[in-house]
């Protein structure tokens, strides 16, 4: 690439030249092609919890399998997308793939999350070599297994969560692997919405390797060089960026509210960061060993938030690749809620590692106060519906509910929103309402849920639904019932979820955090999230802001 080298001096690597322009082009025409490709993947997609959730997501890697180029989707994907690289790689050597292959996996003990985050990835070619990958992570609405949605909160091994894919070639030649193809179709719920988003996944990836074919039109020796110089540049101006953090070790822990079985037994998640020298490492020493329920996490996961962490205390303007991450290392205990053994449970993962991601931070706020706010919600609420409508139709639909956000110094937290290492959208009610027998009978702001402090918690969320039909399996997998949200600063700890049953016949059940339920019609289900911790002495509060409130209805007016 060339131009405005009489205003700017010329870098190299690896001996070819290049100017600080072109090196800005590339990173936002690298940034857009993620970004295409996601809106692609979203829009192509058939199960409501990718087209409306938005719980997929795109990214690209160099040819060595590192992150070259994100789009804004989820952070869980984006980070464990990398071991999925890395286990393709090593499965399909570059010298026995074709241009125009795509490769699929779904198995955490292989590199992959849980069985419902399918990956599919395709090699790029420019003269006659791989120069890059594009890559596609996304929930499947059901994978199969004990439940429809494929989360059972009940399960205990990982034989019960769904179908495990290894690494195999999906497509090859023009076609689909069709022996493969009938195994997804005869193992899972909705097999045509199962296809449906495998073909919406091989058509983002398709874009990403058709723009990038374009990009390398420049030569695919220059286009090498910059991605490794983007991925330097990222790398010390991350190292940069934590260098300036006082170096210490510093030492976080929190609980989720069970695993799903031992309902009376918490997990618990103990981290000790270590920044020095520009470097930042996790030890997860102390933490629970793994659980007999399907909250343990594999390494995957613990990376992602990891990466999400050190990007949340990192200079926003850096380009987000594989240079921000080469600062992190991992302590993971084996055999700990962190670093399970074959073959535990793994499909509510999502729950632990939103957890992971809070400790983390809430270890970096000791040297970070101003930046990192107080405790989030810490939840993201799976709710999952499977039945057959009155005319014998099978029907899967889920649902991701956030909370409230922490307040920070400056400012209160937000109201209802995915925290942390999630992205996802709540279902619009007449999705749900189109998708299944369910009436949403109401969906507001839970009053006076964040906590109290100079800067308020953002506000949970109330959500009842009715079911229409018999027999409608509900799996509830929930966080922050026993242990909430706590504030920083002197400021006072959110509010704890609640979720209730109210049966036809009178009978009211309330969840302890988990259940797998049997709905029957006109059954109604009421959910209530954890609000955000707030942040600074409560006394410091303005009074504006404490009538504004009251004028909003997010507290109760005080007489």
């Amino acid at each position: 690439m060339t131009g405005a080298k009489d205003r700017m001096p010329s870098q190299t690597v690896d001996d070819v030249a290049f100017d600080p322009v072109a090196i800005e082009v590339a990173r936002h025409k690298l940034e857009g092609i993620a970004e295409e490709m996601q809106q692609t993947l979203l829009r192509s997609s058939f199960s409501p919890i990718a087209k409306e959730g938005l719980d997929a997501s795109a990214c690209l890697f160099t040819a060595e399998g590192e992150t070259l180029a994100q789009s804004r989707s989820i952070p869980i994907h984006l980070g464990t997308l990398i071991p999925v690289m890395k286990q393709i790689i090593e499965t399909f050597p570059a010298h026995e793939m074709r241009e125009g292959d795509a490769y699929i996996l779904n198995e955490p003990y292989q590199g992959g999350t849980h069985l419902p985050d399918i990956a599919i990835v395709t090699p790029v070619y420019a003269g006659g070599r791989i120069i890059a990958y594009a890559a596609t992570m996304m929930h499947h609405q059901d994978v199969g297994g004990l439940s429809p949605g494929s989360v059972p909160t009940n399960a205990t091994e990982i034989f019960q969560e769904g179908l495990r894919i290894p690494p195999l070639l999906l497509f090859h030649d023009g076609k689909f692997n069709e022996t493969l193809i009938a195994i997804i179709r005869k193992n899972v719920r909705i097999p045509e919405t199962s296809i449906g988003d495998l073909n919406a996944q091989l058509a983002a990836c398709k874009v990403g390797v058709r723009r990038l074919k374009e990009m390398a039109s420049v030569g695919e020796n220059q286009m090498i060089s910059i991605f490794a110089e983007l991925l330097r540049r990222s790398e010390k101006l991350t190292r940069a960026a934590l260098a300036r953090i006082p170096d210490g070790t510093y030492h976080y822990t929190d609980y989720n509210d069970n695993d799903g079985i031992d309902l009376d037994k918490p997990i618990r998640f103990t981290v000790a960061v270590t920044i020095k020298d520009g470097t930042f490492h996790c030890d997860f020493t102390g933490s629970s060993p793994q659980v007999r329920g399907p909250f343990n996490c594999v390494p995957s996961g613990t990376l992602a938030a990891a990466c999400y962490a050190i990007r949340a205390v990192t200079d926003p303007d850096t380009m987000t690749n594989a240079g921000c991450f080469r600062p992190i290392s991992l302590h993971l205990p084996e055999g700990s809620i962190v670093n399970p053994t074959e073959p535990a449970p793994v499909n509510a993962r999502t729950a632990t590692i939103k957890r992971i991601a809070g400790v983390i931070l809430g270890a970096l706020r000791q040297a970070l106060p101003e930046k990192i706010p107080a405790d989030d919600c810490g939840e993201m609420l799976a709710l999952m519906f499977g039945g057959k409508w009155p005319g014998g139709k099978t029907f899967v639909i889920g649902e991701l509910i956030g909370g409230g956000s922490g307040a920070s110094t400056r400012s209160d937290g937000v109201d209802v929103i995915e925290t942390d290492v999630t992205n996802c959208m709540n279902l619009p009610a007449e999705s749900m309402e189109m998708e299944a027998p369910i009436r949403v009978h109401q969906i507001a702001l839970r009053q006076g849920s964040g906590g109290d402090g100079e800067y308020r918690g953002g506000l949970g969320l109330i959500k009842e639904y009715e079911v229409l039909a018999d027999e409608v399996r509900v799996t509830h997998r929930g966080e922050r019932h026993y242990f909430e949200p706590r504030g920083a600063n002197g400021g006072a700890a959110g509010a704890k979820a609640e979720s209730v049953i109210y049966r036809g016949s009178g009978e009211e059940i309330t969840i302890p955090s988990k259940l797998m339920e049997t709905l029957k019609k006109g059954d109604r289900l009421v959910i209530t999230t954890a609000g955000g911790g707030g942040n600074g002495d409560p006394a410091d509060r303005a009074k504006t802001s404490r009538e504004t409130d009251q004028r909003d209805g997010k507290v109760a007016v005080s007489h």
